[in-house]
């Protein structure tokens, strides 16, 4: 297969690396390859050669003055070579996924059909992490492949501690995506000159609970991974303007928001809202509903004192952290409404 995939490329004018990464046998596999190819002419380059000398065989090459470059992982360090358009990778599964998707971008510089072959020994002598990596490879062949596959290599070898010299941190134990939110967190913190908030809990998300129909439906966007993808992205919203900025890309793309997909949108920014204020928990229903402040509220609690006494049928205190409201609100926008008023009333009164 090899010397079959050598000739095709040198009788259209090609050239080609065979890439051999042990650098104690590579000269012998390079022997090895000219008894296999005697119509080849066969060059060596790897790092462990003199400087001046690793120029000469790679200027050499390029020159096209040897057709075949036995060489190490050296190649992947953006050498373009246009009439370079075969490449055989031998032991592939002990490289890396990035490595072996930069290797592979050797080839095809020019407009020729380039190809690229990775040997490997049988699938039982290879690890799991190594079929993984060949699948990955495999499966990226379109545009974007690169970003692709450097996710791959993310879950394939677990993330460390982005700021540390610890490679093999807790992160997959928490998963990437909050590991990143605590990261910001206490960057935003440090920035601020406060302390850094160790507890997760110090801070949590309020609960909003309207007991309305606050969704996206099938028949605004039928795709469910589509459908996921805007929760998600509803959900991580950092303000109003983000909000604001994503409600508008929905309506450009989908058309006028539904009445539930409205809710949901005015629900994420009450959640914004009270989390702001360091509340916890919002309830509401047709008959009323509840407050619940976190011990770090930023509300001051003689506002929600005189709330009280001025309109006491209206506001009730249950405990030291629930304020209790009566309002008659049986559809879901005077429901809205009402606890974004209520929001806006503590939020002015601090």
């Amino acid at each position: 297969m090899i010397r079959e995939a050598i000739l095709r490329e040198i009788l259209r004018g090609g050239q080609v690396y065979l890439l051999h990464n042990e650098v104690k046998t590579i000269a012998r596999a390079a022997r090895e390859l000219e008894q296999l190819v005697p119509e080849a002419r066969v060059g060596i380059a790897h790092g462990q050669m003199p400087e001046r000398e690793l120029e000469q065989v790679m200027s050499e090459f390029y020159h096209r003055r040897f057709n075949i470059l036995v060489c190490s992982t050296i190649i992947e360090t953006g050498i373009d070579v246009p009439t370079a358009n075969t490449i055989i990778i031998e032991r592939a599964d002990k490289l890396g996924l990035a490595q072996l998707h930069q290797l592979r971008g050797r080839v095809g510089r020019s407009h020729h059909q380039a190809y690229a072959y990775l040997l490997v020994p049988p699938p039982k002598q290879m690890t799991a992490d190594a079929h993984k990596r060949l699948e990955a490879l495999q499966a990226a062949d379109q545009l974007g492949a690169g970003f692709t596959l450097a996710t791959h290599d993310l879950e394939i070898r677990g993330a460390g501690e982005l700021l540390g010299d610890d490679q093999s941190g807790h992160i997959a134990a928490i998963g990437f995506s909050l590991y990143m939110e605590l990261l910001e967190r206490a960057v935003h913190s440090l920035e601020r000159g406060g302390d850094v908030e160790i507890d997760l809990s110090a801070r949590p998300d309020c609960e909003v609970n309207l007991h309305i129909a606050a969704l996206i439906p099938e028949h605004y966007i039928p795709d469910v991974h589509t459908r996921l993808m805007l929760y998600k992205r509803l959900a991580g919203t950092a303000d109003a303007a983000a909000l604001r900025e994503l409600q508008v890309e929905m309506i450009d793309r989908f058309g006028l928001l539904p009445g539930e997909v409205s809710h949901l949108v005015r629900v994420t920014a009450l959640r914004q809202r009270a989390t702001a204020l360091g509340i916890v928990r919002i309830e509401a229903g047709p008959e009323g509903g509840l407050l619940e402040f976190s011990q770090h509220t930023s509300v001051d609690p003689l506002s929600i004192v005189r709330l009280v006494q001025r309109e006491p049928q209206r506001y009730q205190l249950r405990g030291a952290t629930i304020l209790r409201f009566v309002e008659q609100m049986r559809d879901a926008d005077t429901r809205v409404n009402t606890v974004e008023a209520l929001l806006e009333g503590l939020a002015t009164a601090r």
